[in-house]
């Protein structure tokens, strides 16, 4: 069985590593709560930006998109990702937007 967890108050379905199962579970309400853990204290808009660009184009391509393509296309620039999401701006903003963790991340 998959590992579970209760974000918000709702139990989610998470891989190993935390990342969602099902993205259809997630909720704006979770974000915060996942940024935390990420050591990300307060999102500000640009965390929004990049959150839901994120959730747009998972929706539309069925992958979390690349740093780079964040990067060109999300409207923050790579040296901003990198500030908002120290760890690793494709996989830490993939992990609190509740997308699975996007191909070619380690």
């Amino acid at each position: 069985t998959m590992p579970t967890r209760t974000l918000a108050g709702t139990t989610v379905e998470v891989n190993d590593e935390g990342f969602f199962t099902d993205p259809d579970q997630w909720t704006e309400n979770m974000a915060p709560e996942l940024a935390a853990e990420e050591g990300i204290d307060t999102l500000t808009d640009p965390h929004w930006t990049v959150i839901r660009f994120m959730r747009k184009e998972f929706d539309e391509k069925g992958t979390g998109p690349t740093v780079r393509a964040l990067g060109k296309t999300s409207g923050v620039t790579v040296k901003e990702l990198y500030q908002l999401f120290r760890k690793g701006p494709a996989k830490i903003a993939a992990k609190v937007a509740g997308i699975p963790k996007p191909r070619g991340c380690i």
